[in-house]
């Protein structure tokens, strides 16, 4: 990682509208028709979750961590990662996974599924999801949906269709 004066800092409702413009510039509109999008609309983030990265006063990043049930399993949905394109691969991204996992585990959440590159993710501790074992509502390529375990087997029996945990 080259060397940043980065600070990773929970997400603050004041961060939206920034956080709003960074994910338009990096994915566009087309994000709205994602199927992992749909697992995100008209939920809310878990704030103790999310994390923010800022250089000096500028947002560059953004992590999300999202409620989920995957058939009778709770879990989370992770996502979106973004990163401003000034600052990718400098560390960014993984700094705002790792706070994001960290905060998960220390509040005793077992799960956290996500939809993404495996080469990026697996670096991470991410593996792909067996096919057939999650659905999505919409379409998805298979390969792209993975997951990590925070606890040893917690993804053992999870199957079934992903959706918004009320």
């Amino acid at each position: 990682m080259t060397s940043l004066p980065l600070a990773i800092l929970h997400e603050q409702p004041g961060d939206a509208p920034a956080i709003d413009r960074l994910q338009e510039r990096a994915f566009g509109p087309g994000r709205f028709a994602r199927s992992a999008y749909r697992l995100r609309e008209r939920s809310v983030p878990i704030a103790a979750l999310s994390f923010v990265a800022r250089v000096g006063t500028l947002l560059v990043g953004s992590n999300r961590m999202w409620p989920i049930e995957i058939g009778d399993a709770p879990a989370l949905l992770l996502g979106p990662l973004v990163v401003d394109p000034a600052f990718r691969s400098r560390g960014v991204g993984r700094a705002l996974i790792d706070a994001s996992l960290d905060a998960a585990v220390s509040h005793g959440h077992r799960l956290v599924m996500l939809v993404g590159d495996e080469p990026y993710y697996g670096r991470l501790g991410f593996s792909r999801i067996p096919t057939g074992v999650v659905t999505l509502p919409g379409p998805v390529d298979p390969e792209r949906m993975l997951w990590r375990p925070l606890v040893d087997g917690a993804e053992q029996g999870v199957l079934g269709e992903a959706r918004q945990a009320w």
